[in-house]
């Protein structure tokens, strides 16, 4: 894909020589996108500029009609987008850089894209805005944070040589901090400007957790209340059709994706894909994760109902998902072979 306008983060420092002193930083809400955000906030700091930030919330989506509009209507003097996937619908003018790590589903006219795609093991879009920030002359004291990004994307043994490096913060309290960076976001709210506060706030995984700072708390009860919901999921059994398992539930916290994975190693043969029909009113929330060598993106793309948007079947290879409205869900589930019992109406999902 390099030819295709991909680029390595040694690129970074250039591109930016084309921002204003107002640049907006857009990022994902989970730790990975949080701690990817709060580098490239103190990155540019230190260039000089004075950032402003938006998290994706809830339900949203970066490229979606409504949030290309905002940002339109912005007066931001350049664009990082980071870790809200990478899509040629980008359409805001001005100079724009993208630092992601999950596969393209296009590349869009005129911004920096910045992507690990091409390498193995393919590098966190926290650990992508640290290597940006080191190619800016301003990482220091900031590997903790790519630390944070990398664990909480689950690839702290993929044996990148930062993450090594970082395991002299300690790596019980890394652990412990992107654990608690990564609940806000699950909530009900699904705020998670706390967490990005306490991040940039904080100079170590241990004053993350130490309670410095009152955003801790606010963490640890929206840790409290996801684990709730997160307990009574795990106890729904899936339903089976071929090599497909599907757990369905209830929920207005977003832990789709946390059931997708405890099922992912009791079901090594199957696409397991946890099915949230309370996240949002009118939709079926969903999170897909194998421990196969099925394709997931391809998976998706094969069943892809007509009214699926930007928020379906994006990720990765081993862990996708997405959203749909309700009648496209239910399209969706009769075509990988269900029958009515796993579709989902309007009055159940309300």
């Amino acid at each position: 894909m390099a030819g295709q306008g991909i680029q390595k983060p040694q690129v970074f420092a250039k591109a930016i020589e084309a921002f204003g002193r107002n640049p907006l930083i857009v990022c994902h809400n989970d730790a990975d996108g949080l701690s990817a955000g709060v580098i490239l906030k103190k990155a540019l700091e230190r260039r000089g500029m004075v950032p402003a930030i938006r998290i994706v919330g809830k339900g949203e989506n970066a490229y979606s009609e409504e949030f290309q509009a905002e940002l339109a209507k912005g007066t931001h003097e350049g664009l990082i987008l980071t870790d809200v996937g990478t899509s040629a619908k980008l359409s805001v003018t001005g100079p724009a850089v993208i630092i992601d790590h999950h596969v393209p589903t296009g590349l869009p006219d005129g911004a920096t894209v910045i992507s690990g795609i091409e390498d193995q093991p393919i590098p966190t879009s926290s650990l992508l805005a640290y290597r940006c920030a080191q190619s800016a002359g301003a990482a220091d004291g900031l590997l903790w944070l790519a630390a944070i990004g990398i664990i909480g994307d689950m690839a702290e043994n993929d044996g990148f040589a930062e993450m090594e490096a970082a395991r002299a913060f300690g790596i019980t309290a890394l652990r412990k901090a992107a654990s608690l960076v990564n609940a806000p976001r699950r909530s009900a709210s699904g705020d998670a400007s706390p967490a990005f506060a306490l991040l940039e706030k904080a100079d170590g995984p241990k004053a993350v957790l130490s309670g410095e700072h009152p955003e801790t708390e606010e963490l640890l009860a929206a840790k409290a209340e996801v684990n709730r919901d997160l307990e009574a999921a795990r106890k729904i059994g899936p339903k089976i059709v071929g090599d497909v398992a599907v757990i369905r539930f209830h929920s207005p916290c977003q832990i789709h994706p946390l059931v997708a994975q405890a099922w992912r190693g009791r079901l090594k043969d199957k696409i397991v894909i946890a099915v949230n029909g309370g996240y949002r009113p009118g939709w079926v929330h969903f999170a897909a994760r194998t421990a196969t060598n099925r394709d997931l993106i391809a998976f998706f793309a094969e069943h892809r109902p007509p009214g699926a948007g930007e928020q379906y079947g994006n990720g990765h290879r081993a862990a996708s998902g997405g959203a749909l409205h309700i009648d496209d869900w239910n399209q969706f589930v009769r075509s990988v072979g269900f029958g009515p019992d796993l579709e989902i109406h309007e009055k159940a999902a309300a």
